[in-house]
């Protein structure tokens, strides 16, 4: 009786906790797919009653000649009704831009992490424990507090308003993880295994392509996974050195929506789906490799 309880309230629990985080994402989804009338109407209808797709097709038809207009509940009051927002046309270009970043944040952080990672764990040299615990430290300090010393940079670099800047500040804040997590992880691994490739002939850097690498594609799978989150929903260092649609993210346009006198909710949440695509599809692409990736490292024998 004592186990068949427990069991009763570990599902109960799983299925409290599963509602309390799925059901904000449901409404996103389910309000991209209502009218502006339906979205604010009380009670909230959580299964749309008349599907519509005018809100994606105002998405991808922002900035044409003819874009998809909406008609208003009152024709007296704007506010009153649908609308496309004025920075609608920057939307898709955002979310290019953000892909990019979040990309080339991804690959220049397996190049220079990696590395780092292999030589503190494997080569001992003076000043090792030192470069691990400055590194610990670097991520210590709040996010907003590196603003002026990056913005400082950043225009010293003339880079102000690019893409450029906006990789230069993400590796300095997921570098630090990404070397943190691939340490505790090639720790785990034998050090004979380095050994039996110097003997076989190996440089470092061979050993460390043909036998690490290999073995540490789990840890690798959620340093790409934090990073490429990471990258994709930063805001505050891309609303300080992003100014113009050329170079701003995804996360500035979205905000940039209920900066004008009306907001749309449809179509914000319409715009927030597409938001959720591309992590959702990175993490669907390295699912089996998720739960073994955060673990890694976690426990030692």
């Amino acid at each position: 009786m004592g186990r068949i309880v427990q069991r009763l309230v570990i599902v109960v629990s799983a299925i409290v906790l599963a509602a309390y985080i799925l059901a904000p994402v449901s409404w996103l989804v389910s309000s991209a797919f209502q009218t502006e009338t339906e979205i604010v109407s009380i009670p909230p209808h959580w299964i749309p009653e008349e599907p519509t797709l005018r809100n994606f097709e105002a998405i991808f038809s922002a900035g044409n000649d003819e874009p998809v207009t909406y008609e208003t509940r009152s024709g007296a009051d704007p506010a009153a009704g649908d609308f496309i927002p004025s920075t609608a046309e920057n939307l898709l270009p955002s979310m290019a831009n953000s892909l990019i970043v979040s990309i080339l944040v991804v690959i220049l952080n397996l190049l220079v992490g990696v590395p780092a990672a292999y030589a503190i764990a494997k080569i001992r040299f003076w000043g090792r424990n030192a470069s691990v615990y400055f590194i610990l430290i670097t991520r210590v300090i709040p996010d907003i507090a590196l603003v002026v010393p990056f913005f400082l940079v950043i225009r010293k670099l003339g880079m102000l308003d690019t893409l450029g800047s906006l990789v230069i500040t993400y590796l300095a804040i997921t570098v630090p993880f990404t070397v943190f997590i691939l340490i505790q992880y090639f720790e785990g691994l034998p050090d004979e295994l380095d050994k039996a490739a110097r003997v076989d002939g190996c440089s470092r850097l061979q050993a460390l392509i043909k036998v690490f690498l290999p073995l540490s594609l789990p840890s690798l799978v959620a340093v790409v996974l934090f990073t490429f989150l990471t990258s994709w929903n930063e805001f505050l260092l891309a609303l300080m050195f992003t100014q113009t649609s050329a170079s701003q993210t995804l996360p500035i346009l979205l905000a940039s929506f209920t900066s004008d006198f009306t907001v749309s909710f449809s179509f914000l949440n319409a715009a927030g789906v597409l938001a959720v695509v591309p992590p959702v599809i990175v993490a669907i692409v390295f699912e089996r490799y998720i739960v073994s990736g955060l673990t890694a490292g976690a426990v030692k024998g």
